[in-house]
């Protein structure tokens, strides 16, 4: 029998195809974010940008936050300022590192985090993940260093190891979260916004001393500069953050996991296509592995977890802050 139109099923799955696009359409805006920092930051100016960029997320997200704060325990805003410090040292490594590599080496290394935050939560509980994980992950190395080194074998740039000390500590930040989160009563909306505030007023502080100070950057900024910076602020973090908070209450953390995993292949379509990044045939092959290999991990990774006895909490990887 042919389904009706505005019956139940249709409903749902038409419910189902929403979520999917606005993860999808979140990958996508995650997979541009590193152009868009590029465009933006030069050495100088990385820590002035970035604490224009979480000053405008804090900003955004005070009216959603503000009645949910006042109700907020010392623990959970401890937890908040503490994940906060530790989102400020990802984002000074990543900042950096695209100022000195390009966009698609960027998205595709930071990408890395997928493999590298159930190896770390491995580690922690002292569970090892199925050896075909690990071979998943080699594969992902493998192409970090193919696409490092362009047209030949040299010493990778400095920008690709800055983006690479970035997943790392991405992986970090997760299991932290986890840890510190799982099984209490917190807000993810308030957890959010006390990180992107204590991240504000680390660059802001830090602005003082180091490069140029937001006073110099303001005035400085052009008109796309400034319609970047927003971006990067409204889309790539609250928009991104607000979608995710959705969609997560109406699908599974597996489907989740598995749309917001594109995010490397959309960084590298957009940095070929609009930024004009050259790979060579070495990198091509590095990215093909990169996406091949933390795919593949993401999914052995998801069906492990889903495998897991209930009550032991394992690290969810995410793709990007």
């Amino acid at each position: 029998m042919k389904q009706q139109e505005g019956s139940p099923l249709s409903a749902m799955r038409s419910k189902a195809s929403l979520v999917d696009v606005l993860l999808l359409t979140v990958a996508v805006v995650w997979g541009s974010t590193y152009l868009a920092a590029k465009e933006i930051v030069t050495p100088a100016t990385v820590v002035a940008v970035l604490a224009l960029r979480f000053l405008i997320t804090a900003v955004a997200m005070l009216p959603a936050t503000l009645s949910r704060l006042r109700r907020a325990g010392r623990p959970e805003i401890a937890t908040g300022i503490l994940l906060g410090a530790i989102l400020g040292v990802i984002l000074l490594f990543e900042t950096f590192g695209i100022a000195h590599t390009s966009a698609t080496n960027a998205g595709l290394i930071i990408s890395l985090t997928i493999v590298m935050t159930p190896v770390l939560d491995s580690v922690v509980r002292q569970a090892w993940l199925p050896p075909r994980f690990f071979v998943a992950a080699v594969l992902a190395t493998v192409g970090v260093a193919l696409l490092a080194s362009g047209t030949g074998f040299h010493r990778p740039a400095v920008g690709d190891l800055l983006v690479l000390v970035a997943a790392a500590v991405r992986a970090v930040h997760v299991t932290v979260m986890h840890r510190l989160s799982a099984h209490r009563d917190y807000e993810s909306l308030t957890l959010a916004f006390v990180q992107m505030s204590t991240a504000a007023v680390i660059f802001c502080a830090l602005s003082a001393v180091w490069g140029r100070s937001i006073t110099w950057v303001v005035p400085r900024l052009g008109a796309g500069q400034w319609a970047g910076l927003i971006y990067l602020a409204l889309i790539g973090t609250v928009f991104a953050f607000f979608v995710q908070m959705w969609a997560v209450r109406r699908t599974s953390p597996s489907r989740v996991s598995l749309l917001l995993g594109t995010e490397p292949i959309w960084a590298l379509l957009v940095g070929v296509l609009i930024a004009g990044d050259r790979l060579g045939v070495g990198g091509a092959i590095g990215a093909v592995l990169i996406i091949v290999g933390a795919g593949w991990g993401l999914r052995i990774e998801r069906r492990h977890r889903e495998a897991v006895p209930i009550g032991e909490p394992v690290a969810v990887p995410a793709t990007s802050s």
